[in-house]
């Protein structure tokens, strides 16, 4: 019989060594959604265990049923075969159980040393003895697998330097399980190696255990022991890295391989895939959008985009698949004016294009932006105001360019409600009230009415969104396309692109790795190119 002791600390087996975690039989449901599915997994001391799936597998939900941030709807944790509730990260950290996460989680301005110390979870101590601190904190960073200056502000440090300053929080605070949420997304491959090869040689004295989460084969190749695989919430393969190929495991990440070709599926078609084939493959004109060695940077001046060349043109949708934090974020923004390019030429239907709201109005590019509340709408406003945002200065909606007409605005708001199917209990209720949902359809209704669109730049446009919303914004899509809209989809949803797309491109590290038709695209070497092999 499995004892519960609750929250008190867990005897170690062998004290020496980091204890074994059992996920036993875990689901956890929001309401009808089930984002994880009866999953079960063992990390065991001294290894490192690998934690793969797309984005949307579970794998993020598992960890924070883990941490405590969300309690499970049915399913165990296991601490040394005895079970453990765990309700917060602070119980979590009971039984030596830390997370580093994807973002760094550092105060900027204050010292590494300082940042230290205000990671610990006893704040009990109002005074704090800066001489005696400073003593022991020399002496853990003499014996910790990092080397950091402990003086020096976390602003002046590198990328790599405050991922580890990040390990280091937790090591400080004496977890003996870490659980890595992909720790090299924003490293460059020299700096991922030598953080993760530093815990790795942690982990083969068995100071440690490591659950990482990652997209990257090589990775998981070169660091893990064993390897759970999710998809859709649920275990899609276990085992001994050392037994499993990159195409075994891009087999189960992504699903059963496709032998044939898309566009050769009319037998057991879905309604997204009858939607791709309503009309023929188009007849490619001069591209309406033409990009030739784009560079951008991140907000820390970072290279995010490593001169990309591509060409969509109209009646056509060209999909953008890559795992997060590859460097499509900053294309999306580059194209819709929010971050400068730092290299390269864009045109848009053959003329030079700076991405200005002039010229946007004059070429009709549109944009379906990710988390549209915070990047396509302004929250305190009216329905009505938001749908008016692209033609609030323009007849019959104003006069002279500044005297608005707000009855026109209200009547092209309540067209667009009706036609879009926009769920409001008026056009005056600000956009913040509705669902998720219906700010899409919001925002998909501005950006999709005019009828002279020309280019539309869509970015995880259906991320969290119910079935009918989902079906409802791909069919909007496609008739765009239909139409003889030029469509860049960005899409982290690799099954959403390959129903909707005649052509898919693969980002990764900034870098277009893989370009295929869609009557011609091999799954196995998409989830290699997405995973950074090759």
């Amino acid at each position: 019989m499995i004892a519960n002791l609750q929250n008190t600390p867990s005897p170690s087996l062998h004290p020496d060594r980091p204890p074994q975690l059992d996920v036993v039989e875990m689901t956890k449901r929001f309401g009808r959604f089930t984002a994880l599915d009866n999953v079960s997994m063992t990390l065991k001391p001294g290894t490192v265990h690998a934690l793969l799936g797309e984005n949307g597998a579970g794998k993020s939900t598992l960890v924070k049923c883990i941490m405590g941030f969300y309690q499970p709807t049915t399913g165990q944790v296991l601490i040394n075969q005895q079970q453990r509730v765990i309700k917060s990260p602070k119980d979590a950290h009971t039984h030596g159980i830390g997370m580093v996460y994807q973002h760094f989680t550092s105060v900027s301005a204050m010292t590494v040393a300082e940042n230290l110390v205000l990671a610990r979870y006893d704040s009990r101590n109002l005074i704090i003895n800066w001489r005696k601190e400073f003593e022991q904190l020399q002496a853990f960073i003499a014996s910790s697998p990092f080397q950091i200056d402990l003086d020096v502000p976390v602003e002046q440090l590198a990328a790599g330097q405050k991922q580890k300053l990040e390990i280091l929080k937790q090591l400080y605070l004496k977890s003996r399980i870490l659980i890595l949420d992909e720790p090299t997304s924003v490293l460059t491959p020299i700096e991922a190696d030598e953080v993760l090869g530093l815990l790795r040689s942690e982990v083969v004295k068995e100071k440690l255990s490591v659950l990482l989460i990652t997209h990257k084969f090589r990775e998981v190749q070169a660091f893990a022991d064993e390897v759970t695989i999710l998809r859709k919430g649920q275990l899609a393969g276990q085992g001994d890295v050392k037994d499993l190929s990159v195409e075994a495991m891009a087999q189960m990440m992504l699903g059963e391989m496709r032998s044939q070709p898309a566009v050769a599926r009319s037998e057991t078609r879905s309604p997204q895939e009858t939607l791709t084939d309503l009309t023929n493959t188009p007849v490619k004109n001069p591209p309406v959008l033409l990009l030739k060695g784009v560079c951008g940077d991140r907000d820390n001046g970072m290279q995010a985009i490593n001169a990309v060349d591509l060409a969509v043109h109209a009646q056509e949708i060209v999909g953008i698949a890559g795992v997060s934090g590859n460097g499509q974020k900053e294309l999306v923004e580059i194209l819709a004016g929010q971050r400068s390019l730092s290299a390269g030429s864009i045109k848009v239907n053959g003329e030079a294009y700076g991405a200005t709201r002039a010229e946007m109005f004059r070429h009709q590019v549109y944009a379906l932006p990710e988390e549209p509340l915070r990047n396509a709408c302004v929250p305190h406003m009216s329905v009505a105001e938001n749908m008016a945002l692209r033609t609030f200065d323009q007849p019959p909606q104003a006069k002279w360019r500044w005297l608005l007409n707000f009855k026109a605005i209200r009547q092209m708001s309540q067209r667009l409600v009706e036609t879009f199917s926009v769920k409001t209990p008026s056009v005056e209720t600000p956009v913040s009230h509705l669902s998720g949902g219906n700010v899409q359809r919001t925002v998909l209704a501005r950006e999709l009415s005019s009828p002279s669109v020309k280019l539309l730049i869509a970015a995880n446009p259906c991320f969290g969104l119910d079935f009918a919303a989902v079906a409802f914004i791909h069919s909007a899509i496609v008739e765009a396309r239909n139409r003889g809209v030029a469509v860049l989809l960005v899409s982290e949803d690799l099954d959403e692109l390959l129903a909707l797309c005649d052509r898919i491109i693969v980002i990764s590290e900034g870098k277009f790795v893989y370009e295929s038709d869609i009557a011609a695209v091999d799954l196995g070497l998409i989830g290699q190119r997405m995973a950074g092999q090759g």
